[in-house]
This record gives C-alpha cells, structure tokens and sequence, in this order.
C-alpha cells in the first residue's frame, strides 16, 4: 500500500512513485535541509534527484549544507528535460556524485552578493570566496578546477544578472559527469 501523496512532499522535494527517485521544483530556503532529511529518513534508499526548476536560494548556508548532505548521501543529479538552474540551484545540482542533464535545459551562474557587496569587491584568494571553494572541492571537483569555476561565476555576471552557460562552457568547467541521451 502506498503512503498518501501527502506524506511524499517534503516543502520543494516530492518522493515519485518508485520511493529512489525524487523530484526537486523551487528554490531553496530555511526549511529545505530540515525537509530534505525529513525525506531521507522516511525514504533512505533515494538515489537520484530529477530538478525541474531550482533557480537560486534564499539562505546560501541552509544551501550549501543541504548540497553537501546530498553528495555525501551519494544522490546523483539530473536536470530534467526543459528544466533550469540558476545561482544556488547550480550550486544544489554540482552536489550530485553523477550530474547529467535533458534537452532544453538552462544552467545559470552570477556573482552573490550581501550586506551591499558583490564577489567581485574582493580581490582573488579573499576569505569572502573560500566557502564556495571549498564547497566545489567537497563536492569532487579538483582545487584548480574549483577556482576556475568559482571565478568564472562570479565574473559572468553581477547578482543583480544572469548569465546562462554555453554548452561549452559546460563542458570546460566539467559540471556534468555523464551525457543523457
């Protein structure tokens, strides 16, 4: 007997019906760790994340925390066909131990920005930049490839922007790890 529908909705995460899959639309916020564990617990065996839409977040720690959680878990990500991740929601989909993505999809990237500044206002291996870093390194990509990938968002476009990567661009910061069909 299957748990009601109810019960599969943890805030902007459901549970699909195989109880491994689940599916991701919004943007991450305060209670998006709390209801991600939520989720794993009543459901442990979740191995993949299909992300409709996650266009950025509203508490980047709540984010890198949860992000961190998910690679730890060894959840993959995929960014279903038509669907788009911006700011955080790049951050979120780079946590998937394997990272692929459907037709149509937008991946966007641009500086953060709090208490009135930009990225951009601190000079290169600033501490202001090192969670990101580190994050990215976490996650599995090498510290060359962190810099140049953190650096590379952060120049694309200011916070108040959005600069959707090329296909090559994609591919030279390796934000996927295997190519959907």
């Amino acid at each position: 007997m299957h748990a009601p529908s109810s019960q599969k909705q943890f805030g902007i995460f459901k549970v699909l019906d195989n109880n491994t899959s689940v599916e991701m639309n919004g943007e991450v916020n305060s209670q998006s760790l709390t209801n991600f564990t939520s989720l794993t617990t009543a459901y442990p065996n979740i191995t993949i994340i299909h992300i409709k839409t996650c266009d950025g977040s509203s508490d980047d720690d709540v984010n890198l925390q949860l992000s961190a959680l998910v690679h730890k878990k060894k959840i993959n990500t995929h960014i279903v066909d038509g669907g788009l991740v911006a700011s955080g929601g790049t951050d979120f989909f780079l946590a998937g131990v394997e990272r692929s993505k459907g037709s149509n999809t937008k991946i966007g990237v641009h500086s953060w920005a709090g208490n009135d500044q930009e990225a951009t206002d601190f000079p290169e291996g600033h501490i202001e930049h090192r969670k990101y870093i580190e994050y990215y390194v976490s996650v599995g990509f090498s510290q060359t490839q962190a810099k140049s990938f953190y650096y590379f968002t952060i120049n694309a476009a200011p916070a108040s922007s959005i600069h959707w990567m090329t296909d090559a661009e994609i591919q030279q910061y390796s934000l996927l790890t295997k190519i959907s069909r």
